[in-house]
């Protein structure tokens, strides 16, 4: 993803707001806005990892430049306009550029501004001089890391370091590194600062990015530290009370992300613990989003972990709380974590009663109050999740029609969702006593395995191939069988180098 930013040079004057930019978006809202940008992204191969809070920060003023790649996607997007024509500064007004004489050069292209292995590499306009020498070396960022200002670069060089791996997770993962400076949180005297706070809400959005393309595999035990660093920084308390209430926010977030990924792993002691160390950091600083997040994602891991009437009274707790928020999205993800209880309590009334309030509240669209931790949930969530609810329920058929579609509606961003909706389609076809076409769709899944790490997916998809046993003389089932074995015996086989 390449990097995002080129902020203010004038931090005692607040930013004028981008007038400009806010009209092109129009009546669409932030999320879908940012949708927008990343798929012009991929139109002409940039990667840029836009959400509704880049689109909040440029029209707040808060951005005043952007850098070159979401130049290029901007000036795709509104044809026949200039940067100014959008709102923003001149590149020579930004504090931290070289100084300019006669006309700035040209934006490198597309193709010149990648290094050979496809990464984003730094231009001399967009990237902050680094210099050679230990820890510090030459070469081109990582294609996640989205901050080429000067002041926040230098706190994300200190919160994350590099890493790699061996394996594809590790491939994907390593290179980004998501190691917050815990000592230096825990350093005597020390006061956290507003670029700690960015630094922490940048690694929160990091950790979300990098789950939806890859799953929660080799990424749970990396989001730790930066997790204990967080707590460690709003113990040491902040220089101003604004400063103070992002970092109890960002850190409840991480929490919940954090929980999410061990929830995602298989890990649901874990994710409870971290689960409700976001609730009381929610109820201690009265955060009543915050708050609605934490029992929504405790909802949802009481239903998998097969407590399904505390799912229900999580998912009741949330919409109790989240009323007041402004958010119709938002109420009908948590009626869509009450059906899921209700179909585990084997509720068919009650579940469907809450799957047409959550279709009700979804039609009412997007709005400027969605929390950004929602930008994964569209139609194609519903449609899975309503799935989901109709296989607890034990409807196969009516299931499988709902994951299907789950599965064509996904943004491609999604890489993690699609591989899950399709191995519920999976799964739903098996149990339907529709082998072949379970077959057909467990082996898309095995395709996108090569990018995703997560054991949910893993799990479900074990589970396919044992029902699929019976039936291995169907077209394309012995297949799909050796395909698994092999992947199992692999897999098998690199845990047994791991312990060695």
């Amino acid at each position: 993803m390449a990097s995002s930013t080129v902020t203010s040079g004038r931090p005692g004057r607040p930013p004028q707001p981008n007038l400009a930019f806010r009209r092109l978006r129009g009546q669409r809202s932030p999320a879908e806005f940012a949708a927008a940008v990343r798929r012009a992204a991929r139109e002409i191969g940039e990667r840029v990892g836009c959400d509704a809070r880049y689109i909040g920060r440029v029209e707040s003023g808060e951005i005043r430049c952007p850098n070159y790649a979401y130049e290029r996607v901007f000036l795709y997007m509104f044809p026949g306009r200039t940067l100014t024509d959008l709102g923003f500064a001149p590149r020579s007004s930004v504090r931290g550029r070289r100084a300019r004489t006669g006309d700035a050069p040209s934006p490198p292209t597309a193709a010149a501004a990648r290094t050979g292995d496809g990464t984003q590499a730094p231009c001399d306009a967009c990237a902050p001089p680094r210099p050679s020498g230990p820890g510090r070396p030459h070469g081109p960022r990582h294609p996640y890391d989205t901050h080429d200002d000067h002041e926040e670069g230098d706190v994300l060089r200190r919160a994350f370091m590099t890493g790699g791996g061996a394996t594809v997770a590790a491939a994907s993962l390593g290179p980004l590194g998501l190691a917050f400076d815990a000592a230096a949180a825990r350093r005597p005297g020390r006061r956290a600062g507003a670029s700690d706070a960015g630094a922490l809400e940048e690694t929160v959005r990091r950790i979300r990015l990098l789950d939806d393309r890859h799953g929660a595999g080799g990424l749970h035990r990396r989001a730790a530290a930066p997790l204990r660093a967080a707590y460690a920084l709003l113990d040491a308390g902040a220089t101003r009370q604004a400063t103070a209430d992002r970092l109890a926010a960002s850190a409840g977030e991480l929490a919940l992300s954090v929980g999410w990924l061990a929830h995602d792993s298989g890990r649901f002691p874990d994710a409870r613990s971290h689960y409700a160390e976001a609730l009381a950091t929610a109820r201690t600083t009265g955060d009543a989003a915050l708050e609605a997040h934490a029992f929504c994602n405790t909802a949802f891991l009481a239903r998998d972990a097969g407590r399904p009437r505390e799912a229900v009274r999580a998912a009741q707790a949330a919409q109790h709380v989240a009323r007041s928020l402004g958010s119709a999205r938002l109420l009908s993800l948590l009626a869509l974590r009450e059906a899921g209880g209700w179909a585990g309590l084997g509720d068919r009334a009650a579940c469907a009663q809450a799957l047409a309030r959550a279709r009700t509240l979804h039609e009412r669209g997007p709005r400027d109050a969605d929390p950004e931790w929602m930008s994964f949930y569209g139609d194609a969530e519903l449609e899975g999740l309503e799935a989901q609810c109709w296989s607890a329920l034990g409807e196969w058929a009516r299931a499988a029609r709902h994951a299907e579609r789950a599965a064509g509606l996904q943004d491609p961003h999604f890489t993690r969702n699609i591989a899950l909706y399709t191995a519920e389609l999976a799964d739903d076809l098996a149990r339907d006593g529709r082998p072949d076409e379970a077959a057909a769709a467990g082996t898309r899944v095995l395709g996108l395995l090569e990018e995703v790490q997560s054991s949910r997916v893993h799990t479900m998809l074990a589970g396919t191939a044992r029902r699929l046993l019976p039936h291995r003389r169907a077209p394309g089932v012995a297949a799909f069988l050796d395909r698994c074995a092999a992947r199992a015996e692999a897999g098998a086989k690199a845990e047994g180098r791991g312990r060695v």
